[in-house]
């Protein structure tokens, strides 16, 4: 019988490393089994008069171990994954037809008449403001909201022009302003908005379809009604 020598034979975690890159999506991917099937087979192969040292083969023993570990723990990941996001898809169906605060310059009018927002305003202001444009630009309502501190401001619109008359449902255009001494500063504003859909990305990102407003992340939303 020959025996092949020591020197030629090849590390049995190469081999199993290097058959996995080459197989990781086929039918033919090897598992601890494998592994140790390769193992043994080293084993029997190898030179009687140059033995695999203990310590070697000892450390080929804990890599296997290790090995085992690790799949198990990718599983659990995947497992874990898996759950999350399906609690996810349970979270963001319940969304639809509610009402959330999101950052936009644009405010849907409704059946319901009206809009309603804030406005950052990121310090004092004795002059705080907000216009309503129209479709073509034109301002079809300024509500005055005087002085405000730092923070959040709110304001609604009836949905009405200064003369008191309803307008058409549709799009209108938020600008917020405040007064400073180096003169008018715009601010960012938030609109109430309607979820009419609830969409769920390969990676578990939650976007929300709003009315007439387009799509936003879940994390864009500052508040839920």
């Amino acid at each position: 019988m020959s025996a092949i020598n020591a020197t030629n034979t090849p590390d049995v975690l190469a081999q199993y490393r290097a058959q996995q890159g080459s197989s990781a999506t086929g039918e033919n991917e090897l598992g601890k089994n494998e592994f140790m099937e390769l193992m043994i087979a080293q084993l029997k192969n190898q030179n009687p008069l140059e033995p695999q040292d203990n310590g070697e083969f000892i450390s080929q023993l804990a890599q296997f171990s290790s090995l085992e570990e690790m799949q198990g723990l990718s599983r659990s990941v995947d497992d874990v994954a898996s759950q999350f996001r399906s609690t996810q898809a349970l979270q963001a169906s319940a969304m639809v037809g509610r009402t959330v605060l999101a950052p936009s310059d644009i405010g849907i009018l409704g059946a319901e008449g009206e809009i309603s927002g804030t406005v950052e305003v990121p310090a004092s202001t004795g002059g705080l403001r907000v216009s309503i444009e129209g479709p073509n630009g034109e301002r079809v309502r300024q509500i005055d909201l005087g002085s405000s501190q730092a923070g959040v401001a709110s304001f609604q619109w009836d949905g009405k022009d200064g003369n008191g008359n309803a307008l058409p449902p549709g799009p209108y255009k938020i600008v917020a302003e405040g007064s400073y001494p180096d003169g008018q500063e715009q601010l960012a504003t938030m609109v109430s908005a309607n979820v009419d859909s609830v969409s769920l990305g390969k990676e578990g990102k939650v976007t929300l379809n709003l009315a007439g407003m387009g799509s936003i992340a879940l994390s864009d939303v500052e508040q839920i009604n």
